[in-house]
């Protein structure tokens, strides 16, 4: 079997970053595009070789394993070399393994003795579809998961987060904007490219528990202080909501823990969809009573025995 450089073919050192083999295939894979050179079979032979090459150094775990055993032994690009001495199975001399898509076109055997000859495909490396279209196999990239928390507030508002995501031994910044109207554990998709990732990324939603605001589906529950004798007598009271603040009729005879509904001023999701409000009676004492209320409050529980 014949022992593929890709370091080489894309004309690259062995410690460069990813962003720089990224770079490299990019203007070698543009350079040498089958749209480009349809008449021109050495050409469309260097591509494919480009892009498998992109394929193995492009993705983090498999450029480990094609450098593990690269590094062991001192292989030149092209060199022969029988793949049963060096522990794989099913490849020894005389035996041949291709690998084909529906299109006609593979991975070396050098690329499926590693990785068993599966298909990736890497989407349009170029960003856009004027390049036209082709049968040629195009790299799979890998992807990412990770989190992101938010406030019941910015998800009704939308907000824009800055975020740290470790891939391999590199700390990428990336900021996401989280759409308004996002609901607890839907996933944003982030294109890699942007920050010189090799795959998407997708952040997983989730709401931190917030003391003010109570989410359940779309209606939200908060709780408003009164007093005694608001609750007894009944007032109006101005609420901070998420869709801003509003006047509220309290009515006599308010009991602790009974619930206002106020329809439409809940939770709106992405769609346009409202909840519905609830305000919830929690009955407090001024934290310290004058003289005269002490007074009065003796004169109530009098009465009241």
């Amino acid at each position: 079997m014949e022992y593929k450089d890709y370091y080489k073919i894309l004309g690259v050192d062995k410690n460069v970053s990813n962003d720089e083999i990224k770079k490299a295939y990019r203007k070698l894979a543009k350079k040498y595009h089958p749209d480009l050179n349809p008449n021109d079979r050495k050409a469309q032979e260097k591509f494919k070789d480009i892009n498998e090459a992109y394929q193995v150094l492009g993705d983090e775990d498999k450029r480990n394993k094609y450098d593990t055993f690269g590094n062991g032994y001192n292989f030149t690009n092209g060199q022969n070399f029988d793949p049963s001495q060096f522990g794989f199975e099913n490849f020894g001399d005389g035996y041949r393994y291709t690998y084909t898509t529906g299109g006609g076109e593979g991975f070396s055997d050098f690329f499926n003795m590693f990785f068993g000859g599966s298909d990736f495909g890497i989407g349009d490396i170029f960003g856009d579809r004027t390049m036209g279209r082709s049968n040629y196999n195009r790299p799979n990239p890998q992807s990412y998961e990770s989190e992101i928390d938010i406030s019941i507030e910015e998800g009704y508002k939308g907000t824009t987060k800055n975020v740290s995501l470790r891939i391999g031994n590199e700390t990428k910044y990336l900021s996401v904007k989280v759409p308004r109207g996002i609901l607890p554990g839907k996933k944003i998709k982030i294109k890699g490219e942007k920050a010189g990732i090799h795959g998407d990324i997708y952040f997983k939603i989730n709401f931190i528990v917030d003391e003010k605001y109570k989410l359940e589906g779309l209606d939200i529950y908060q709780r408003v202080n009164l007093f005694p004798w608001e609750a007894a007598l009944g007032t109006k009271i101005v609420v901070d909501t998420l869709a801003g603040k509003i006047k509220v009729t309290i009515p006599p005879n308010m009991e602790g823990g009974k619930k206002i509904r106020i329809p439409k001023k809940g939770y709106r999701d992405m769609k346009g969809n409202m909840g519905d409000l609830y305000i919830e009676a929690n009955i407090v004492n001024p934290s310290n009573l004058t003289e005269k209320q002490k007074r009065l409050y003796q004169q109530l529980k009098d009465i009241s025995n």
